[in-house]
């Protein structure tokens, strides 16, 4: 059974963390599904369409065509983000993708008792955020067929550059954007 990796992102803005973690994630899976969201626990500081923007800006700029930007699965509750995979992709094994950050947080999700069997979790280290083992113990009691992935990622945090932008932690792809749209307080005059 063919695996693909989802990776919902707030986009917020997309960083070089997130340019590797995807060009790491088509190293492993046959296909990865990305998409923009919106996070019921957290402040955007961009309008979801924006950032879904700035994330196929991003996908463009990989050019892989492993990697497609599917915008039909944002949802801000993974249960339903995996019901409309699952029916777009009836046949495959669906590998859905976090960072450690949120290891501790998915059992207060909405319906985690009932997504977790709907897929593979796999959880990827994020510098300042250890894996715990009462984490991984609460997330198997739940359910979870967890993979934990080795990946390189740099450390790099969206909420920072939203407060202050740094043109190098950025993909190239997605700078112009900001400029363009006038995004955390950049403007076409502003260069970093």
């Amino acid at each position: 059974m063919q695996q693909i990796a989802l990776l919902g992102t707030s986009a917020d803005p997309p960083t070089r963390g997130h340019q590797a973690l995807l060009e790491e994630l088509l190293q492993l899976y046959p296909e990865v599904a990305t998409w923009a969201s919106d996070n019921p626990k957290k402040q955007h500081g961009a309008p979801l369409p924006l950032r879904a923007e700035l994330l196929q800006a991003l996908v463009q700029q990989i050019q892989n065509p492993c990697l497609k930007q599917v915008q039909e699965l944002s949802d801000p509750f993974t249960i339903r983000t995996l019901q409309r995979a699952g029916q777009r992709w009836p046949d495959a094994e669906l590998v859905f993708v976090v960072g450690s950050d949120l290891a501790s947080q998915i059992p207060s999700w909405k319906q985690t008792d009932q997504w977790l069997p709907l897929c593979r979790l796999a959880i990827v280290p994020r510098q300042g955020w250890p894996l715990t083992a009462l984490a991984i113990q609460q997330l198997e009691r739940l359910g979870a067929r967890l993979d934990r992935l080795a990946l390189s990622v740099p450390a790099s945090a969206s909420s920072a550059l939203r407060e202050r932008p740094r043109q190098e932690q950025l993909p190239e792809s997605v700078w112009p954007l900001l400029l363009q749209h006038n995004l955390y307080g950049l403007n076409s005059s502003r260069r970093c």
